[in-house]
């Protein structure tokens, strides 16, 4: 059977420090969090990692107020300055013993009319440097850019895989944006970069307004007719080596703790279930 994982984000309460507790899920295999409101905040979720001997790993950037969008293009701040915060994470975490750090990329604000291969192979090599230099490694989970734009996942599909596997990183699949990105056809995206996903994101949207929110993964979701069906989505990442398919619902449609432990037990039997027979 594949060695597959499970974890839950520090996004399922927003990484409020008053509700740490809530993160450390019976029989969780890991926690990803990041954005916390200060130092002093991440000083006591490390202390309960220790005391509750859970691994972890960091969405970057590791404080509310970092950079989280700027490694190719500024959005808020120059790339420079945000590599530079990235590196600074990467050795502090490296010494704390975080499994790994994730920095959206490829980020693409809009549509880009040329030198997408350079600047995507650019940050590689960047993001390469540091991932050897501090022995931590650094996951890139591709973005929509603002308005939902897809270009920065269009752009990844067609980034030459020959060149990607030259800088040895791994990938997160985050199932909302993909499936905004690309609906039915998010099979066809996934089946290219199949042996370098390491992560997935998992939680299902909600539309509401001109807003989109993550909800928790269910199995009543599959035929209601407004949330994706994710299930054969599932299955398939399933087959991948070695994932940690980590819970990032938000707490914003107030999902019951009922409700969140029945998506749960469904994906894990989904996973487990598929990884197994595609091992037979």
């Amino acid at each position: 059977m594949i060695n597959h994982k499970f974890g839950v984000s520090g996004s399922t309460i927003l990484s409020n420090p008053e509700q740490f507790d809530e993160l450390f899920w019976d029989d969780i295999d890991i926690i990803e969090i990041g954005e916390f409101p200060n130092e002093t905040a991440f000083s006591a979720f490390l202390d309960l990692c220790r005391v509750k001997q859970t691994p972890f790993g960091v969405h970057s950037p590791l404080l509310r107020n970092g950079s989280k969008y700027d490694l190719l293009e500024k959005v808020t701040i120059e790339p420079l300055v945000a590599r530079k915060q990235l590196e600074k994470e990467a050795a502090l975490l490296s010494r704390l013993g975080a499994k790994y750090i994730l920095v959206h990329f490829p980020y693409f604000i809009s549509e880009k009319t040329e030198y997408v291969n350079e600047i995507i192979e650019n940050g590689l090599q960047e993001l390469c440097r540091i991932q050897s230099e501090y022995a931590i490694p650094i996951i890139c989970e591709p973005k929509l850019g603002i308005g939902r734009s897809v270009k920065g996942i269009q752009y990844l599909d067609s980034f030459p895989i020959e060149i990607w596997e030259r800088y040895s990183l791994k990938l997160c699949i985050d199932i909302g944006d993909y499936l905004i990105a690309t609906g039915d056809e998010i099979l066809k995206y996934l089946e290219k970069w199949k042996e370098h996903i390491k992560i997935v994101h998992l939680h299902n949207v909600s539309y509401e307004d001109n807003k989109h929110i993550w909800i928790p993964v269910h199995p009543s979701h599959e035929n209601n007719g407004k949330q994706y069906k994710i299930a054969h989505i599932m299955s398939f990442l399933s087959q991948c080596k070695e994932i940690k398919f980590i819970f990032e619902h938000t707490p914003h449609s107030n999902p019951s703790k009922e409700f969140v432990q029945q998506g749960y037990n469904w994906t894990k039997k989904i996973i487990m279930s598929s990884s197994t027979s595609g091992n037979q």
